[in-house]
């Protein structure tokens, strides 16, 4: 074989080593793709919807029913994207579950706080508001078992 430095070549030591991910991250990476782009369309929809249900009343709450579900609902499968960039470290299970325990509790939290501020503001209509958060969640769920099923995961686990 030749060596390196005869040919010029940088040595493979140089070069810094893959870092190990689950053969689950482009599938997370995929749903999170798709689950955005689709989000989009899925707020711009209940916003026309809205609109010709209650004018300005109910786009505003169409919008934002949507909103709320693509958003809590992306925030999941992030923070499991985010937390496999630990994976293969010593504490990547606490971390894992750490990252999406806390992410829930947010998420909590954050509906909760959402649902006392909006509660009887006239500038929403707040049934459009609740089909727009159920639509979603369903729409989401509906577009991560898409994305799910049409992908290739191997039969054997990573380790």
């Amino acid at each position: 074989m030749t060596d390196p430095q005869e040919t010029g070549a940088a040595p493979a030591a140089d070069s810094a080593p893959e870092p190990k991910r689950p053969s689950s991250q482009p599938l997370l990476l995929k749903a999170l793709r798709w689950s955005a782009i689709s989000g989009i369309l899925l707020i711009l929809a209940f916003v026309v919807i809205g609109f010709l249900i209650d004018g300005s009343r109910g786009a505003i709450g169409g919008g934002l029913g949507a909103a709320f579900s693509v958003v809590f609902l992306a925030i999941t499968v992030g923070s499991i994207a985010f937390s496999n960039r630990f994976y293969g470290q010593d504490l990547y299970v606490i971390i894992f579950f750490s990252l999406i325990l806390g992410s829930w509790f947010i998420k909590f939290i954050a509906f909760i706080v959402a649902a006392v501020l909006l509660r009887d503001q006239p500038w929403l209509n707040p049934t459009i508001l609740f089909i727009g958060v159920i639509t979603g969640v369903i729409f989401s769920l509906a577009v991560d078992a898409i994305v799910i099923l049409r992908s290739r995961l191997p039969y054997v686990s990573d380790s």
